[in-house]
């Protein structure tokens, strides 16, 4: 049967049923890679800020605004994908709310700039008016979906109700917060309260209220994505800034070595974070997708603040940045290690058996890491530290084609018979 025949021409209303979470061939569709590419722009203007607050030594405007920036991105795109995975219908409804949603997205990136620049302000209040807004228009379509979906779905409706309250909550809180213009202390408590009713929304409708019909391999496919864009948005910042450098002095090899360690960083972060065998052992274990779906945040945060550190370098070697060699080597491998911890407590979160060889990667990445740190406080070239740096994720690519893809290959033989011998039972 021709693909014609099979894939509708149209894109007439039908029903919200919940999609097959066996579905065989399920892979994102071209309207998900639309509307990643609204989080280029969002991610952009993440690192660019968090960059600059740190190339001016301004740590705490830097690492607040960054962490609340990311917060935001990373949950907006965890809200839309996941209901995505679960009730993607590609009908005219579908098509024209996700493209509110992606509106709602640029609007929050907007408000990026002026978050950061209200951290720098001496009376404690943080301006989240624009990004606010940009939830606001994304939560009114993701509601509506949601309300869909219960009317449609009455076997899940209880869950689908659930996501509706939480989201409405979380979203008057935030409106509440900003209107109540809480300072210092005071905000801080409030928007990890906010924060908590966020996470805790997806936990009570997927653990006690039945669930969602997300398809694991489709869910693992769509983080997969994300993951590259905040690569691709490090390489693209990185020779954005190193072409101001080659503008004003020629080709140097300081930048030279700048580029070099970037998109060795980047070869090397992606080709670990596929080592993870999620797809598989979520579609085995769904309970545990929130340990590895709020991890997921957490990952291409690290990836995004190791961009945004190979900026600080850049602007570093353009003679505008107000840090030391020391700190601007420290801005990208502290990141890079957060990323490998967090690889490695994922895999063993996922395939839950400790495998010895994983302590001998970790041992020699960290020495790899100590190295360029220590080789920084000595003196050494801030771009040949970069380069050091970027060894780090070589450790475990180099371990896994040698050794670590064999076990893996055990443990997941091992997990399939353990699951098969419980369905026998």
């Amino acid at each position: 049967m021709s693909d014609a025949a099979t894939t509708p021409l149209h894109h007439h209303l039908r029903p919200m049923g919940g999609r097959d979470p066996h579905e065989v061939h399920r892979v994102a569709t071209p309207l998900e890679l639309l509307f990643d590419l609204t989080f280029v722009v969002a991610f952009g203007f993440a690192a660019n800020q968090f960059a600059h607050a740190l190339a001016e030594a301004h740590f705490a405007t830097a690492f607040l605004g960054f962490a609340l920036a990311s917060f935001a991105i990373c949950w907006a795109w965890v809200n839309f994908s996941w209901f995505a995975s679960a009730y993607d219908t590609d009908d005219w409804i579908f098509r024209v709310m996700t493209m509110t949603q992606m509106s709602g997205v640029l609007v929050l990136a907007l408000g990026l700039p002026r978050m950061f620049a209200s951290l720098e302000d001496t009376d404690g209040r943080v301006d989240t008016s624009i990004i606010v807004l940009g939830y606001v228009v994304m939560r009114v379509a993701l509601v509506l979906q949601w309300l869909r979906a219960a009317r449609q779905d009455p076997a899940r409706r209880r869950a689908c109700m659930t996501y509706v309250v939480a989201t409405m909550v979380a979203q008057v809180g935030w409106v509440a917060l900003l209107f109540a213009g809480a300072t210092g202390t005071l905000a801080f408590a409030l928007i990890v309260v906010l924060v908590g009713v966020e996470l805790a929304g997806p936990w009570l409708a997927e653990r006690r209220d039945g669930g969602t019909p997300w398809h694991a391999h489709h869910i693992v496919e769509r983080n997969a994505l994300f993951t590259t864009i905040a690569l691709g948005e490090g390489v693209v910042g990185t020779v954005a800034s190193l072409s101001a450098v080659v503008e004003t002095q020629g080709w140097t090899l300081d930048a030279a070595l700048v580029g070099t360690a970037g998109i060795g960083l980047t070869f090397g972060l992606w080709w670990i974070y596929y080592i993870l065998p999620a797809a598989p052992v979520l579609h085995a274990h769904r309970d545990r997708s929130f340990v590895w779906g709020y991890t997921q945040m957490l990952v291409v945060t690290a990836i995004v603040a190791t961009g945004a550190g190979l900026h600080v370098a850049a602007q570093y070697i353009e003679h505008h940045a107000h840090l030391g060699p020391f700190a601007v080597v420290l801005a990208t491998a502290l990141p890079v290690a957060v990323f490998i911890g967090l690889i490695y407590a994922l895999y063993y979160y996922l395939v839950r058996r400790f495998d010895p060889f994983h302590v001998w990667l970790l041992s020699a990445t960290s020495v790899v890491l100590a190295l360029a740190i220590a080789a920084a406080a000595a003196g050494v070239s801030m771009p040949v530290c970069l380069c050091l740096v970027a060894l780090a994720p070589v450790v475990t690519v180099v371990g896994y084609e040698w050794r670590g893809h064999r076990h893996q290959a055990d443990t997941l033989a091992l997990d399939a018979a353990r699951g098969a011998g419980r369905e026998a039972d």
